[in-house]
């Protein structure tokens, strides 16, 4: 059996954290040879988030600093001390089908990333604002001119990993433009990765992303680590 850690950043996501934990495949997962364990890492929600987490036997951890980005580092640092070979990091807000996971699980390789792609899959009426949608094709296109390498969704939320490219990849981003970064150390560390279509709902809950201000954090971040390759810690 192969150790995967299901990796879940939230703050104040309750109703989309039970959402999500009530429809991890895990006998789907066993089948295909994965021990499964959650790891919730929380930015000191003041919601029942906690209480969702622990109704389901999720592992939950107070996240270090605060954003998204260190949300997942921190989790990235716990999936590997916990001794995962394979880590699935999804959104808990609802917008990312977990019953999804293993369309990114088969096609994974030892030393590899797939990702979860919603601009070319089946995106539910009202899932994303028209602003958001241009803006992430946008973006999507930029990063591709600036590395020269395709991304088909440089800012999807849903990614499977092998503990090989966890451990290569070099991130310090403390927001939402943690998925961006992910995508250029990618591309500068040679890791490889693809993309599989997923589906994506509207979110549960109070959006956390602001259009125009985390938009522009993204794009600085790829700038910067186009010219910057080694980010500074």
């Amino acid at each position: 059996m192969k150790r995967l850690v299901v990796l879940l950043p939230v703050l104040n996501e309750a109703e989309g954290l039970r959402w999500v934990l009530e429809r991890i495949p895990y006998a789907s997962l066993e089948a295909e040879g994965y021990e499964t364990e959650v790891l919730v890492i929380d930015g000191n929600s003041t919601d029942q988030t906690e209480d969702v987490a622990a109704a389901f036997e999720a592992r939950f951890l107070p996240q270090e600093g605060t954003g998204k980005g260190s949300a997942i580092r921190y989790g990235f640092r716990e999936a590997l001390a916990m001794g995962s070979e394979v880590v699935v990091m999804l959104d808990a807000d609802g917008t990312y089908a977990p019953e999804e996971m293993l369309r990114l699980l088969k096609p994974l390789k030892q030393d590899g990333v797939v990702i979860g792609d919603r601009l070319r899959g089946e995106m539910a009426p009202h899932s994303m604002s028209r602003l958001n949608y241009i803006g992430n094709h946008l973006l999507t296109w930029l990063a591709s001119g600036l590395y020269g390498t395709a991304t088909h969704d440089v800012c999807s939320g849903y990614w499977a990993f092998s503990r090989d490219a966890i451990e290569r990849m070099m991130l310090n981003s403390v927001s939402f433009e943690i998925e961006a970064e992910m995508y250029a150390s990618m591309v500068h560390r040679g890791i490889a990765f693809t993309y599989r279509p997923i589906s994506y709902r509207p979110r549960l809950g109070e959006a956390k992303l602001g259009s125009t201000a985390d938009g522009w954090n993204i794009l600085r971040k790829l700038i910067t680590r186009r010219f910057l390759p080694q980010p500074l810690l």
